[in-house]
């Protein structure tokens, strides 16, 4: 872990989507140690600074990748192979990737798909059997699909169009899925409205799981509070961004509101 930035140089971007983009760029592992899948960095466009979840992690190498939302996933998006960034890190509780000869469902949705690429790719490398559910919109938005196809994923492509793969939302899939298979556990990201969904059908069917949250950060560090998530004060930067169903029924703000930068609710 490094806790100041360090200057990369991009080595390969990929435009996954009319609105994301996959960046690449090398990392010493030697030096400032190998993440885990479900653990994120902060990245500075030499402006400021966002947390991204790490989306791929290779030999010496790192991948995260960016929807356009705003101002900086904008300047981000502008960027060209050559030019540079700052990344520090890794931080956080990341996926627990010890399995192995496990039956695994990985469901992701939108571009919470990308630690969950990571978490898939990590396990199935481990001798797992696994079952992946990216979910999008539309088919234009779907993530990963080849990429996962060809490492020997079970993928189950869901649009909320139907343009693509199930019609329907993620969990609908993961119903249909459940009424002929089960599984040894779970891992899901995705809009939070979408995992309490997943959680309560997860829970109903006894399937263990760990859940991978965001929040607004500002220090990746426990420090400056502002990704407090309950009375307990667990930090998704150091509790999180991992949770496991014991600790997500005791998450108040799960699936309910989230804060802004001055720490209002909303």
């Amino acid at each position: 872990m490094i806790n100041e930035p360090k200057i990369v140089e991009i080595t390969e971007i990929i435009e996954e989507t009319p609105t994301i983009k996959t960046f690449k760029f090398d990392w010493d592992y030697e030096s400032v140690g190998k993440p885990n899948p479900g653990e994120f960095v902060m990245v500075w466009n030499f402006k400021n600074e966002k947390p991204m979840s790490i989306a791929q992690i290779n030999d010496n190498e790192l991948a995260i990748t960016v929807k356009n939302i705003g101002e900086f996933t904008s300047q981000l998006h502008d960027l060209k192979v050559g030019d540079q960034i700052g990344v520090r890190g890794s931080y956080g509780n990341g996926f627990d990737n010890s399995f192995e000869g496990k039956k695994i469902i990985a469901i992701g949705g939108g571009v919470g798909m990308a630690p969950i690429n990571a978490i898939a790719s990590d396990l199935i490398n481990k001798g797992n059997e696994v079952s992946v559910i990216s979910a999008a919109q539309t088919k234009d938005e779907l993530l990963y699909i080849e990429s996962l196809e060809d490492m020997g994923v079970d993928v189950h492509p869901c649009t909320d169009d139907g343009s693509f793969g199930f019609e329907g939302f993620a969990t609908d899939c993961l119903n249909d899925l459940l009424e002929s298979t089960t599984y040894d556990y779970a891992f899901v990201c995705g809009p939070e409205i979408m995992m309490k969904g997943i959680f309560d059908i997860l829970e109903n069917s006894k399937i263990p799981a760990q859940y991978s949250l965001e929040r607004y950060m500002k220090c990746a560090l426990g420090v400056c509070g502002q990704c407090c998530v309950d009375s307990e004060g667990w930090r998704i930067c150091v509790e999180g961004p991992v949770f496991e169903n014991d600790k997500i029924i005791q998450i108040t703000e799960f699936a309910k509101y989230r804060r802004d930068a001055s720490g209002v609710k909303y």
